[in-house]
């Protein structure tokens, strides 16, 4: 077995943090919770949190060389005011931001079942609350307790990648690429991260992001009301692909996490993107 330099742990936080005025837009007084992971019963139990900051890592970026075109934060974009479609359609997203997973609303139930069914359309689940979801990565048997950070948004973009990128989102769930490690990072509660890393970084929790990468996207939310849930699926594959380049093990999945922030705020960042699939990393989903 290959040894491995020891890596720093990230300390838990074992208290929920205060948010600031604009995080109470859309999390009505909820503190930012932990998000736990951890691996199924043929892995390592270990849980870690998740504490996303603003500290970048940009140096060990598999595809850094793309960006000469990375442009700058001026007053012209900064200041540009959201179109009428614009504004709407944001506000919907934020909407749907507010929106908890609720295990006993039926439609949520029926959200869980069909994620699981393009998981695994072969094998027939026992219950929205059995050991099977241990393999999809989930913390535990009941995959309710992991929405707590996200809400059903969460839910929503994983069941997005399944049916829209099928080939992308098995390829992800069974890793069936690369040199992984031993101890891989476990997919569902991996993708719940994709989801609190891409708010935050887009700033959606404000009335109007402040942010270049936030107000760019809401230009692309104009052209493509999905363009939130395509850009989920393309940072998933984005992390998936970092985590490959760095080589990294469980221990390393915040890290892998911040390089891929990064990488995403340039590619939203450049002057020539008009939708979200011209995005560099686009092209990750077909791979």
């Amino acid at each position: 077995m290959r040894l491995r330099r020891r890596r720093q742990c990230f300390p838990s936080c074992s208290s929920l943090h205060r948010v600031d005025e604009d995080e109470i837009y859309w999390r009505q007084n909820k503190g930012d919770e932990e998000l736990d992971w951890s691996h199924d019963s043929t892995h390592v139990i270990s849980q870690l949190t998740q504490c996303f900051t603003n500290a970048m890592v940009g140096s060990r970026s598999w595809i850094g060389g793309l960006f000469n075109r990375y442009s700058r934060r001026t007053d012209k974009y900064l200041d540009r005011p959201l179109t009428p479609l614009e504004e709407q359609r944001l506000q919907r997203l934020q909407e749907r931001l507010q929106v908890p997973f609720d295990e006993t609303r039926p439609d949520h139930q029926e959200s869980l079942r069909a994620l699981w069914y393009a998981a695994y359309p072969d094998i027939p689940l026992k219950g929205l609350i059995s050991e099977q979801w241990k393999e999809m990565g989930w913390q535990g048997p009941n995959p309710s307790t992991d929405f707590r950070g996200c809400g059903f948004i969460s839910l929503e973009n994983l069941l997005f990648f399944a049916r829209t990128y099928p080939a992308s989102f098995r390829r992800l769930l069974f890793k069936q690429e690369g040199d992984r490690a031993t101890w891989e990072y476990p997919f569902a509660v991996a993708g719940i991260n994709v989801s609190f890393m891409l708010i935050r970084m887009l700033e959606l929790y404000m009335a109007k992001p402040k942010c270049l990468p936030g107000i760019n996207f809401v230009r692309l939310l104009g052209e493509d009301e999905e363009a939130f849930d395509v850009l989920y699926c393309i940072a998933f594959e984005l992390m998936d692909a970092q985590w490959l380049a760095m080589q990294a093990s469980y221990m390393e999945f915040n890290e892998v996490l911040q390089v891929t922030r990064t990488q995403l705020e340039r590619e939203l960042a450049l002057e020539d993107i008009h939708r979200i699939q011209d995005l560099p990393a686009y092209n990750l989903l077909y791979q």
